[in-house]
């Protein structure tokens, strides 16, 4: 093979990976910032750096590696927004674009479903999500990686930072926090 063929080759394997994360990345930064553009902002500027600095590594290793990148972002923006909260004296004027619709919600589901289960289904995801948003930044973290991108403690630590403890005690909480909001909600 040539290099350029090879090149050609890493280049559809990126994008195919890219693809496949990106609907689950935005909903984390959209769940972390709860602002439709800066969660595609985020994710964008993951994925570019993804591809700018790590696109000769292992396919194997995109995973982790687009998540420590994601959550680095995520964790970036919460410390920009509590810095300009903190210089900010003046309220941030509304958001003229809440209404627009997300690109990435408006791809269709090609499987079928019955559409009793996707009522309860929805209200069961929905009261997920909102026990999620409301849960500290770095629990958020611990609960998706582990949860919905499906990596173990140690990848998880790798992609936060942190030690494989402080995951297990955040993982923990976050569950917690979650079951007692989901118990609440329950008819």
């Amino acid at each position: 093979m040539t290099a350029t063929m090879t090149t050609a080759i890493v280049h559809l394997n990126l994008d195919g990976f890219l693809a496949s994360v990106e609907r689950r990345a935005y909903r984390m930064a959209l769940l972390a910032t709860r602002e439709h553009a800066d969660a595609l902002d985020i994710v964008q500027d993951a994925m570019l750096s993804l591809v700018q600095h790590y696109r000769s590594r292992s396919h194997a290793e995109w995973p982790a590696l687009f998540q420590r990148i994601l959550q680095n972002r995520i964790l970036d923006w919460h410390r920009r927004q509590t810095r300009a909260k903190r210089w900010l004296t003046f309220l941030k004027p509304a958001n003229e674009d809440d209404e627009a619709e997300d690109a990435l919600e408006q791809i269709p589901d090609e499987r079928e479903h019955n559409p009793v289960e996707l009522l309860a289904r929805a209200a069961d995801m929905e009261c997920l999500l909102k026990a999620v948003e409301a849960l500290p930044v770095r629990q958020q973290q611990a609960f998706l990686l582990r949860l919905w991108e499906g990596f173990d403690t140690a990848a998880t630590a790798a992609a936060m930072e942190c030690s494989e403890g402080a995951v297990k005690t955040h993982y923990f909480r976050a569950l917690q926090s979650v079951r007692a909001a989901l118990q609440a909600e329950a008819p």
